[in-house]
């Protein structure tokens, strides 16, 4: 699909053609036709999805002929299934392309709010990064809300005597699946926010002869920005590994107390069964075997032997 706006009047205007006119245009997933006609009217070289998928520096922040070729990751899906696709801007002096093969959901509200003074280019790429960094700045607040929740639901007093029941079992296994949600979308964020701030400086320092004055601080804010997200991500990497490692505590507890139980059982069942296999020899000469109450006796001690170990278990606070 190919989405063009020109600028008109202070602001952006969708436009159909000329594409030659247009300060933006948007490709998602375009056909082969319409990068052809793209490229013959603008005279840029548009970048395949193989291009754009390339993971190479060199790749991903090129040069050529005082135009600059630039890729990064983008997250898409943050609510539910997230997940990196590549996404290309080619911006030159007059124009920029973006280049897209999956939707996403900043792009569409960034194109559904067109409508702002954006002059250049260049103006609606660090406008269209700020989105990004925002959009992924509001999705790593929500991860923390997240690993609040988690910790509180771990870290709680019905917790210290939960360990082995079903329905904590249960719990214990669903934190641990969210916490991998959580750690998969905090490690795309990253990623992206990484290739960020290698765009920043490079567009500043490739671009400087024509890139507008007045982006310079914009730019700049942007870099501290991802900067600061970088820093805060990390922090959350880190309360991210305690609480899997909590997690995961919790699960061996509740696995060594029911090792426990089948020792303590298995301990327990022992002298019974000794008892119970001698006196099931059927030697004629076991005199217990001839006493009026021998039968009785013989199930006392069974009994007795599976009591006292219990006693003493209780008594070392073993179980």
């Amino acid at each position: 699909m190919l989405t063009a706006f020109t600028y008109r009047d202070g602001m952006l205007h969708r436009i159909l053609e000329p594409l030659s006119e247009a300060v933006w245009i948007d490709l998602l997933e375009p056909t082969p036709d319409e990068a052809e006609r793209v490229a013959r009217e603008t005279g840029l070289a548009i970048p395949t999805e193989a291009d754009i998928n390339e993971i190479e520096s060199s790749s991903r922040l090129a040069t050529r002929d005082d135009t600059l070729y630039l890729s990064m990751p983008l997250v898409v899906h943050l609510d539910d299934e997230p997940r990196s696709v590549s996404f290309g801007f080619v911006l030159s002096r007059d124009r920029l392309i973006t280049v897209r093969f999956a939707t996403s959901r900043v792009f569409e509200q960034f194109i559904a709010q067109h409508a702002m003074p954006a002059s250049s280019g260049s103006h609606v790429m660090v406008a269209l990064l700020e989105a990004v960094v925002d959009r992924q700045a509001d999705a790593l607040e929500q991860v923390k809300a997240d690993l609040e929740n988690i910790s509180h639901r771990i870290f709680a007093a019905d917790m210290v005597a939960a360990s082995g029941r079903k329905r904590e079992d249960r719990m214990l296994r669903a934190t641990l699946v969210t916490l991998g949600r959580v750690g998969d979308l905090v490690s795309h964020i990253r990623e992206s926010q990484v290739s960020a701030g290698r765009i920043v400086p490079y567009v500043e320092t490739a671009a400087e002869a024509w890139l507008p004055p007045e982006l310079h601080p914009r730019l700049q804010t942007l870099q501290r920005d991802i900067a600061s997200l970088n820093d805060y991500d990390t922090h959350l990497n880190d309360k991210l590994q305690f609480l899997l490692d909590a997690t995961l505590g919790f699960i061996n507890i509740a696995q060594n107390n029911v090792m426990k139980v089948l020792t303590v059982a298995s301990v327990v069942g022992i002298p019974p069964v000794l008892v119970a296999g001698i006196y099931g020899m059927n030697f004629k000469s076991i005199p217990e075997y001839d006493w009026p109450w021998g039968y009785a006796y013989g199930l006392a001690v069974i009994v007795l032997t599976a009591i006292i170990p219990l006693a003493i278990f209780k008594w070392r606070n073993w179980i």
